[in-house]
């Protein structure tokens, strides 16, 4: 059975990480983007990874410029980005696809692991499924991600054991975090 420590990922220099190097922590793993409605999501990550670090929490951050070209940047300014506005220092990786024929195979599994269930209700969540499927339409069944910062928890064996849409409360990914430590 595949876990996600057998996945290989680049870091923002473009050198190979293995997963397995988080063994035994749990992860939160996001794509993410600098120009979008969701992030400030960095705001409350950071602070979760503050506050839960030392018990084991690791988030790693998968910059994506998929959805309406909201992470234009280098890797470098994306990173500079994050750091100097919300003081990131959770682990932030080369920028990816997570959807299409070039989707990174971590997240072509993860969505495999936990499949979309919808953004949930309301006025402002059926607005982002409208915009979300008109973007995703060129991926058609390989639109595995809907929108940025979109988030998977895993535990401390490699398990997903949540997905997370942009649009739950952050609270709610918070207290299953910690629930998972």
């Amino acid at each position: 059975m595949k876990s996600v420590y057998d996945y290989t990922v680049k870091d923002r220099s473009g050198a190979e990480v293995s997963l397995s190097a988080y063994r035994g922590k749990v992860l939160l793993i996001v794509n993410t983007a600098t120009g979008c409605g969701f992030t400030p999501h960095y705001e409350p990550l950071e602070a979760m990874y503050r506050e839960m670090k030392e018990q084991g929490l690791e988030i790693l951050d998968f910059p994506c410029n998929q959805f309406a070209n909201q992470a234009p940047g280098s890797d470098e300014e994306i990173h500079e980005f994050c750091t100097v506005k919300f003081g990131t220092e959770f682990p932030q990786f080369a920028k990816i696809d997570v959807n299409g024929e070039t989707a990174d195979p971590l997240f072509a599994f993860l969505a495999t692991e936990k499949p979309f269930e919808g953004f949930g209700k309301g006025l402002k969540n059926a607005a982002l499924k409208k915009f979300s499927d008109m973007n995703n339409k060129a991926f058609g069944d390989k639109a595995y991600i809907k929108w940025n910062f979109t988030k998977f928890l895993v535990d401390r064996e490699g398990r997903v054991i949540a997905r997370f849409e942009p649009t739950v409360d952050m609270e709610e990914v918070r207290a299953q975090v910690k629930a998972a430590l």
